[in-house]
């Protein structure tokens, strides 16, 4: 059975995040978060269904879908800017496999861009992301958003190909939008300077993995089909926060 993932309660985020470098809310709180009502997240997944492929994998799999998008947030006005489409780029130094390179996806759908309840979604999470950097809630956020779906088309399916690894940010936040006819897929986060480490399995829908990254290291285990000839695939949101600038080439 997979182990379940130690759930934060809404009041004692901030707390959870400093003291230990993560936090893991349900659905529910996630919702509350944002101010939003659970249908405000939940209309979204459809749009996973029309992901393109990842073209940029080096090994050669093809099993990832994604899009790309950014956005500028400024939690104190609720001013969230939607930037020109841009590459998804990191550094070697957190991402060996895929790092140093521009990575151009295709853009977020405008269902989601657009809607109320992402910039409400952006504007909440960057305030957690400020918080957490003892920054100023008048200072801007750069934020990316990675839809992604991974599938069982090759057989087995990689959530993270480059391993455990930080993003180069301030904040990560892993929403789980679906599983299905899957297994595996285990979340896995260790402490950047030391031994420890937990894991456990996101298994409901629109629940939500924060981290700090600075503090912690992260990867997901591989899933497989339960059912070969049926297949399976996790979708999931990835948004990263960062403060001074999007990550880019010298």
């Amino acid at each position: 059975m997979p182990l379940p993932p130690p759930l934060t309660a809404l009041h004692d985020l901030d707390a959870q995040l400093a003291g230990s470098g993560y936090a893991v809310l349900d659905a529910a709180a996630l919702a509350r978060l944002a101010a939003l009502p659970g249908d405000a997240l939940t209309a979204w997944g459809p749009l996973w269904d029309d992901l393109p492929p990842d073209a940029f994998l080096k090994d050669g799999g093809r099993y990832r879908r994604r899009r790309h998008g950014c956005f500028i947030v400024t939690p104190a006005t609720a001013e969230v800017l939607p930037q020109p489409h841009r590459a998804h780029w990191q550094p070697v130094e957190y991402n060996a496999l895929h790092g140093g390179i521009e990575r151009w996806f295709s853009p977020l759908h405008a269902e989601m861009a657009d809607d109320p309840a992402w910039r409400q979604l952006l504007c909440a999470l960057a305030a957690r992301s400020a918080t957490l950097r003892g920054l100023a809630a008048s200072a801007p956020c750069y934020v990316e958003a990675h839809p992604f779906r991974i599938d069982t088309t090759d057989g087995i399916g990689r959530p993270t190909p480059e391993g455990a690894h930080r993003d180069g940010v301030d904040l990560v936040v892993v929403v789980l939008v679906a599983r299905q006819g899957i297994k595996g897929g285990e979340t896995r986060v260790f402490d950047a300077r030391g031994p420890q480490g937990l894991r456990f399995t996101l298994t409901e829908p629109w629940s939500a993995l924060l981290l700090d990254d600075e503090r912690v290291i992260h990867e997901s285990t591989p899933i497989q089909p339960i059912d070969t000839a049926t297949g399976g695939h996790r979708d999931t949101l990835v948004l990263t926060f960062r403060a001074g600038g999007f990550q880019g080439p010298a």
